[in-house]
């Protein structure tokens, strides 16, 4: 039987590896041109849609996430398709610990406030929904994710930039293998309910642990710094992105993980990437090992 998947906003960190990954199982792919396509009418003969449709650099998300949300929900209903959609943790807000399905939402930022909206939404419309809820982004091909925007956007000066406390542990998710559990899940969807809040555990570790990684891999110190939340909170009074922001700060120094309990009973037989690419996916590639000789400025360490 064909299995066909339609895909929204295929050239983004989700869309682009639910992409392969979908393709990889032998799903037949469709991608969704915003600009083009009438969302329901590209929808029909779906089996699933991915919605990695997401507003870039948080703008309008207060308008744009309902209008998406919406249109997809429209979409699904029309088609019969199973949705698959990105989970936050905005939701719980500022309370460390280890997340599941089960830890109270109580966000206290804006688009904490406006994710649990848009969950609520999917879970009274009807369709089959699959959220898989996950932490930081790294994504190998550095697309906006965590690593290149923040940890390592100056590695080639010699800089790793501690974005929060570098000692509380995080949640992150290397989208290669939440695609690859998308797949696992939308071929297992019959057996799953009307709303799934499925949380992913990928991996955890500190900032600490990042840049010892990445200095291994190397062969030299790296020059630690601070991201500039101070220029940014003054940023914020004339620039969107900074703004948004500065209100998810509190996130990057609040230790928590999230359960693997449910997914692991859900996909006993996933197995995630090793720890150690994942730590070191976003080192570009012409930085490596038999380079580290020719750096220069950089102390060299022993391994």
């Amino acid at each position: 039987m064909t299995k066909t998947v339609l895909i929204l906003g295929g050239r983004g960190k989700i869309g682009s590896h639910a992409t392969t990954a979908f393709a990889r199982a032998g799903w037949t792919v469709r991608q969704f041109n915003r600009h083009a396509d009438n969302m329901s009418h590209a929808a029909e003969g779906a089996d699933v849609i991915v919605n990695g449709l997401n507003p870039p650099m948080y703008h309008n998300w207060k308008t744009l996430i309902p209008e998406i949300t919406n249109q997809v929900i429209a979409a699904a209903r029309s088609s019969g398709a199973t949705v698959i959609v990105p989970g936050s943790i905005y939701n719980f807000g500022n309370q460390p610990g280890v997340f599941d399905e089960n830890t109270e939402q109580k966000p206290h930022t804006r688009k904490g406030k406006i994710r649990v909206a848009m969950e609520k939404s999917y879970a009274e419309s009807g369709v089959q929904v699959i959220l898989l809820r996950a932490g930081n982004f790294i994504d190998p091909d550095g697309n906006g994710d965590f690593m290149s925007v923040g940890s390592l956007r100056n590695i080639r000066k010699g800089q790793f930039i501690h974005v929060g406390d570098p000692a509380a542990i995080q949640a992150y998710c290397y989208m290669p293998d939440w695609a690859r559990a998308a797949v696992m899940l939308a071929e297992r969807r019959h057996t799953l309910g009307q709303f799934n809040d499925i949380p992913f555990p990928g991996h955890a570790f500190t900032g600490a642990t990042l840049k010892k990684q990445v200095e291994q891999h190397l062969g030299y110190a790296l020059r630690a710094k601070r991201f500039p939340w101070g220029v940014m909170r003054l940023l914020s009074l004339v620039w969107e992105l900074g703004r948004e922001m500065s209100e998810m700060r509190y996130l990057y120094s609040m230790p928590h993980t999230i359960s693997g309990t449910k997914f692991n009973q859900l996909l006993p037989d996933f197995q995630p990437t090793d720890l150690k690419t994942v730590l070191l996916a976003g080192v570009p590639a012409d930085l490596n090992p038999d380079q580290r000789m020719r750096s220069r400025g950089h102390r060299v360490i022993m391994l």
